[in-house]
């Protein structure tokens, strides 16, 4: 598997504002996703940990799924949602606040974007380190395992060019899915009742800080291959969920306060993320050769 990401960055952007085609975007598994977050990241258990511990809270959201069958779905909010018996299930990935970018060498516009991508370099600020997720390091080795369309594939048709320069499924691990999944990146909550109205803001896409906790300390403390929950882990990482304060909250903040209602809109240049991110602490990116 060799891919050419300069330039490119298209798994970490929603750029379907730039094309009248059509797109389709990341899926796993039968449910459709209630929010429209285009290719959410799904975290493992430690991971979720790692940036909780690092103070990233407010870099996560969570997604739960709409269900038709009754024999796999809860109501929550008026709203019949995938569940394990009772138990909502969910992911959780990173946040997309709107950023100004330019990929595929468009003009700079506000796309919903990882909240780690530096707008400039489109590199991501994690890359290699600790907190960067087995998902981006290994992507689109999934896919290829899976004969999926990757998003590579979907440049290429949309931008042209050559993004895939080697299909050769990488060796290793299969991904993690169905039953396996359950507690290590699909979670189960253990309390629907504690989700009244969290649901429906996450569907309209405007969950709260709480929100956002609380769907994150439950998948910290979770433990894998069971829907068991640890309350002393739950307690402890929904406290640090609230207390977060890095540079990647404040960066979301500001980036949807210029943004408002603009995405899809011609942006200012790039370099805006150097007085938005670089400045509050953001680590820097290599830039290309």
């Amino acid at each position: 598997m060799k891919v050419d990401c300069e330039g490119c960055a298209g798994c970490c952007v929603d750029w379907r504002p730039l094309t009248d085609a059509e797109v389709d975007h990341e899926r796993r598994g039968p449910f459709a996703p209630l929010d429209d977050t285009h290719n959410l990241v799904p975290l493992e258990r430690d991971e979720v940990r790692a940036f909780l511990r690092a103070g990233h809270g407010d870099a996560l959201r969570p997604r739960l799924f709409g269900a038709d069958d009754p024999d796999r779905s809860t109501t929550v909010d008026g709203r019949e949602v995938a569940a394990v018996g009772d138990r909502p299930v969910f992911f959780v990935g990173l946040r997309k606040p709107p950023k100004p970018v330019g990929p595929f060498g468009t003009d700079s516009t506000w796309l919903r974007t990882c909240t780690f991508l530096d707008p400039v370099t489109l590199q991501c600020r994690i890359h290699g380190s600790e907190l960067y997720p087995d998902t981006c390091a290994t992507y689109p080795g999934d896919n290829l395992q899976l004969d999926a369309e990757t998003e590579c594939e979907r440049v290429e048709r949309v931008f042209g060019g050559e993004r895939l320069l080697d299909d050769e499924p990488p060796e290793g691990d299969s991904p993690l899915l169905g039953p396996a999944a359950l507690g290590s990146t699909v979670f189960a909550h253990p309390d629907p009742g504690r989700l009244d109205g969290a649901v429906e803001r996450l569907a309209n896409g405007e969950p709260t800080r709480e929100d956002r906790a609380e769907f994150a300390a439950v998948a910290g403390a979770s433990a894998p291959g069971t829907g068991a929950i640890s309350e002393d882990w739950y307690e402890r990482l929904y406290d640090e969920a609230l207390a977060a304060d890095a540079w990647t909250g404040r960066a979301i903040e500001t980036w949807e306060r210029m943004a408002a209602e603009r995405v899809g809109e011609r942006a200012p240049a790039s370099r805006l993320a150097r007085r938005v991110e670089d400045a509050d602490g953001a680590p820097g990116t290599p830039g290309w050769d």
